[in-house]
């Protein structure tokens, strides 16, 4: 039997952030942040999720002195906050929902949106794209510091990728099948070659007269 590869240094890195996918590190998820430590290109000290705790279990991991956290990208986070929803303002423009990296909110289409709080990361990002202003944060239910809960975060966020790739081949599948035979030149062709006939037998008809 083949033995699975041993992690990465960016596997090992990326098992130590949150997971929460909020960008704040200024990378585009966790992975490209932890590829950037990896290669040397960002700092320990960009991820406001994970903490202190968080930069001090990077520092050990690649035997460098701890940093405090880089302002630029925000607080320690000290007590995770969930996103709420004022249901009697939502709109149901789908907008949040399209935003959350990990599937925590549901609705649809002009319905009122909420959000499940055990699933939320506190990411944020629902709130930007909000165009009533309807999100606020809120205390999470539950205290468990986030890094704690990375990897339930991680395979919501995986399942929601494979989600979006499936139904992106559905749509590619879909517009295929209702594609009529043959390229537009060969229809092209096809018409022409109609068109022709047409010509042709009408010039028939004409000569025996």
């Amino acid at each position: 039997m083949n033995q699975p590869d041993p992690p990465t240094l960016p596997d090992r890195i990326d098992a130590l952030l949150p997971q929460t996918q909020c960008t704040q590190c200024g990378y585009d998820g966790c992975r490209p942040y932890a590829e950037a430590i990896a290669t040397g290109e960002a700092d320990i000290n960009r991820c406001p999720p994970g903490g202190d705790e968080g930069i001090d279990a990077l520092a050990a991991l690649l035997g460098t002195a701890s940093q405090s956290m880089d302002p630029d990208c925000g607080a320690p986070v000290e007590q995770p906050v969930v996103a709420f929803i004022d249901e009697s303002v939502c709109i149901g423009c789908t907008k949040c929902i399209q935003a959350c990296p990990v599937d925590a909110i549901v609705g649809a289409a002009q319905q009122m949106h909420t959000v499940i709080a055990s699933e939320c990361t506190g990411c944020e990002l629902c709130i930007p794209p909000c165009p009533v202003d309807c999100i606020s944060l809120e205390p999470s239910p539950d205290p468990t510091p986030l890094r704690e809960r990375a990897e339930h975060f991680r395979a919501r966020y995986h399942a929601r990728n494979a989600r979006l790739e499936r139904r992106r081949r559905e749509r590619e599948a879909a517009r295929a099948s209702k594609r009529p035979d043959g390229d537009r030149e060969s229809r092209r062709a096809e018409v022409a070659a109609a068109v022709e006939r047409a010509r042709a037998k009408r010039r028939r008809a004409t000569d025996q007269r």
